[in-house]
């Protein structure tokens, strides 16, 4: 911002002389740096440069060096890629593990039975519950009250903050029992499982996640009394839409846009650009358009297929059939959570044991995707295998590549409205923006480097 003018007129024995004329201070260049952000996912940094309130340029960038991950499952057997992908992502290894499943299972022409998909779609509930809950009252709740962390926050609302912590140990719990540990569960495989609960064991569970049914509730209805910045942007929402239920696992891909594919259309569709400033790709509609993945393109298109008590709940929040406030994501994170244990506990209920824990999956030859819905939005894979079933081809899509784009349009937005706060404000503003997204830069260590330049 410009320094104030000081007049220089002076009177001297009641005549007015005239000033001269100061020169005018010149335009500064200004630097914000946040070496260290605990709440945002991976090795990353944030390049906002404006001059007045015009958005110059806005950069995500992502410079934690690539982890070859398609590299190297090239010539492994079909059978070992989900154990590998797995270990992408600490807190949802299951959309990884199903994305391959779905696509090896395609390619094999093997379809599984009811009893197998149900467990899967169990175990997915319970990573949206612990990996929902983690964002919204340690990652993203703090942004909204003023605080620095999850610890600070825990001082003044320390209900809130067990509550969550308890839903996310019923989710990890869960994942636990039925994949054989919570981080990177080993239980699943190619088919199916190596081995399957019986129906009272399940039924075990059934009292904790009544309670987290009630408590989930209770935790949107407190984010609904959020402050919600009043920000909007017509977004192209992408997510999968299943003709039966509130998709999670499989289904086709949709958009508000008109898109309707099978996910073997993908790449027909998307595209991924390598920009000069990040390690990332950044996945785009052809044609270069951004969109959104995630649980508010999740939530405004497939709002309708939500079960009862979510949807209750979603109405009870305020939130409409669509939503298109970013910010409000952490809403739709609660509602889902909502989602996630009504339907726990419906499968619990409607699970019989399967006759085996998998279907025999003989290889061959072939090319397929699979996608299923992470917490953070749809996770692509495709792989190409031979007629041993060894790995030809990989190509994984994951959820914050899709949404960088957007993320940067949405800054470009956003921040001209706060242009006249201060280095701090504005930076605290940015960061907040950013982790509506809840990007998950590397699935490990924690740190955003936000730099602002003012002109």
């Amino acid at each position: 911002m410009n320094p104030k003018k000081k007049s220089s007129a002076k009177a001297k024995s009641g005549a007015q002389t005239k000033s001269k004329a100061k020169p005018k201070a010149k335009k500064k260049t200004r630097n914000i740096k946040v070496d260290y952000l605990a709440r945002v996912e991976g090795e990353g940094a944030l390049h906002v440069r404006f001059k007045d309130s015009k958005v110059l340029d806005v950069k995500l960038k992502i410079f934690e060096p690539p982890r070859f991950f398609e590299a190297f499952l090239k010539g492994r057997r079909f059978t070992e890629v989900g154990d590998i992908t797995a270990r992408i992502c600490g807190i949802c290894p299951i959309a990884y593990q199903m994305g391959v499943f779905n696509a090896m299972e395609r390619i094999c022409g093997v379809e599984i039975d009811k009893p197998i998909r149900d467990l899967r779609r169990l175990i997915y509930c319970a990573e949206w519950i612990e990996s929902h809950v983690l964002h919204m009252a340690m990652l993203h709740a703090p942004d909204f009250l003023g605080y620095e962390d999850s610890l600070q926050m825990a001082q003044d609302h320390p209900d809130i903050v067990k509550t969550a912590l308890s839903l996310k140990k019923a989710g990890n719990e869960l994942m636990s029992f039925i994949g054989g540990r919570s981080v990177h569960p080993i239980n699943l495989r190619v088919g199916g499982f190596y081995s399957v609960p019986t129906k009272a064991e399940l039924q075990a569970f059934k009292e904790e996640l009544k309670w987290g049914l009630e408590a989930s509730v209770e935790l949107a209805k407190w984010a609904a009394g959020l402050d919600y910045p009043d920000f909007e942007r017509d977004y192209q929402f992408v997510a999968l839409r299943h003709p039966d239920e509130y998709a999670i696992c499989d289904g086709r891909l949709v958009s508000n846009r008109g898109l309707d594919i099978d996910v073997n259309e993908f790449h027909n569709h998307f595209q991924e650009e390598h920009a000069v400033h990040s390690h990332a790709l950044q996945a785009v509609v052809h044609g270069h358009e951004s969109y959104m993945v995630g649980p508010l393109a999740r939530y405004s298109l497939n709002s309708s297929q939500l079960p009862p008590v979510a949807k209750e709940t979603a109405a009870a929040a305020g939130l409409g059939p669509t939503c298109n406030n970013p910010f409000k994501s952490l809403l739709a994170r609660g509602v889902e959570t909502v989602c996630a244990f009504e339907e726990a506990l419906r499968l619990i209920d409607e699970y019989e044991m399967p006759d085996a824990p998998a279907v025999e999956v003989e290889p061959q030859r072939g090319k397929a995707s699979g996608c299923s819905e992470a917490p953070r939005g749809i996770c692509h894979h495709t792989y190409a295998i031979d007629d041993d079933g060894l790995v030809q081809f990989a190509q994984i899509v994951p959820p914050t590549s899709q949404n960088q784009r957007t993320i940067e349009e949405d800054l470009r937005d956003f921040v001209p409205q706060y242009a006249n706060l201060s280095d701090e404000k504005l930076t605290w503003r940015c960061e907040q923006a950013v982790r509506n997204y809840d990007p998950c830069i590397s699935c490990a260590t924690h740190f955003l480097k936000l730099t602002v330049d003012r002109e």
